[in-house]
C-alpha cells in the first residue's frame, strides 16, 4: 500500500506491535504448518512480504540458516530492527508499486497484505516474479466479508456494540480501497496466473486470549477514525474496551484463507 493512501493501521502507532503479538499467537502455527509442508530447508532464499513483525521473519530466518537469505519487505520497518541481521536483509518496499527487491526466490509469503494493497494484481504478479522456476508461493489473507462479525453469537447488547463497531471498521478499510472478499479468489488466482499444485484452506479463532487482544489493541488503534466518521462515539469505545476487558464475550478474527502453489 502506498503511504499517500492513509493506510488505517499504520505500523508506527503504539497498538501496532500489540496487533502483531496477537496476530503471531493466533496464525503462526497455521502459516508455519504450511511452510513446512511446502519443504523450506536450509540455503534457501526467502521473501517476506510486508513483514510487520519479527515473528515470521525469525522463524525464516531460522530454517533457513546462515547459508539462506530472507528478504523482509515493508512499507514501515521500524518494528523490523531487531532481527536486521544475516541472514534476514530488512528493506523498506511497496509491493504494489515498487520494482522487485530480487529474484530467484525459493519461497515467497505473504500474511494479511494483500488484502490493503490497491494494485494487489500487480503485487501479486511482482511476487510471482521474483520466483525461481518451481519456487513456492503462499499467500494469507482475510476475508472479513465471508464472516463479517466479532461476536457471531449477538446474543446481548455487549454483542450488539461489539458489532456494529466491527461494522464501522469494516467500512474504514473499504473506504480505503481494502477487497473485504479477497481471502476467498485466492486459489483462483494463483492457478490463474500459471502455478501449480494450488490448494487451500481457512482457520477461523472464534474465541481466545489472543481474540480479545487484537479486538482491544484495533479498536485502540482505530478509535479517533470511528469516532471522527461519526461511526461511533467515545462512550461507545470505552463501553466497548470495558466489555472486552471483563472477559464475558466470545470475539473472533475475520477468516484467515492460505493458498500456495509453485511456479512452472
Amino acid at each position: 500500500m502506498k503511504r499517500s493512501d492513509g493506510y488505517l493501521l499504520d505500523n508506527r502507532q503504539t497498538e501496532a506491535g500489540q496487533r502483531f503479538e496477537a496476530f503471531a499467537t493466533l496464525f503462526d502455527p497455521t502459516t508455519f504448518r504450511h511452510l513446512e509442508a511446502l519443504g523450506i530447508d536450509s540455503g534457501w532464499r526467502c521473501w517476506e512480504v510486508g513483514a510487520g513483525g519479527t515473528s515470521v521473519v525469525s522463524w525464516l530466518a531460522e530454517k533457513v540458516g546462515p547459508t539462506g537469505q530472507v528478504v523482509a519487505t515493508d512499507i514501515e520497518t521500524s518494528l523490523l530492527a531487531s532481527v536486521a541481521r544475516p541472514p534476514v536483509e530488512v528493506r523498506v518496499h511497496d509491493v504494489g508499486a515498487e520494482e522487485l527487491p530480487g529474484e530467484g526466490f525459493d519461497l515467497v509469503h505473504a500474511r494479511l497484505v494483500l488484502v490493503h494493497v490497491p494494485d494487489r494484481e500487480r503485487a501479486l504478479q511482482s511476487m510471482i516474479k521474483s520466483l525461481r522456476p518451481g519456487g513456492r508461493l503462499l499467500i494469507e489473507d482475510a476475508d472479513p466479508a465471508l464472516q463479517p462479525l466479532v461476536c457471531p453469537d449477538e446474543h446481548g447488547p455487549e454483542q450488539r456494540l461489539a458489532n456494529r463497531l466491527r461494522h464501522g471498521f469494516r467500512r474504514l478499510l473499504a473506504d480505503r480501497g481494502a477487497d473485504l472478499s479477497y481471502g476467498r479468489r485466492l486459489p483462483r488466482l494463483l492457478r490463474e496466473a500459471g502455478l501449480h499444485g494450488v490448494e487451500a484452506d481457512a482457520y477461523f479463532p472464534l474465541t481466545s486470549p489472543a481474540c480479545a487482544a487484537l479486538e482491544s489493541a484495533t479498536i485502540r488503534q482505530i478509535r479517533d477514525t470511528l469516532v471522527t466518521a461519526n461511526l461511533a462515539t467515545n462512550e461507545d469505545i470505552d463501553r466497548h474496551l470495558a466489555n472486552i476487558e471483563a472477559g464475558g464475550m466470545d470475539l473472533a478474527t475475520a477468516p484467515m484463507i492460505s493458498a500456495w502453489g509453485s511456479k512452472a
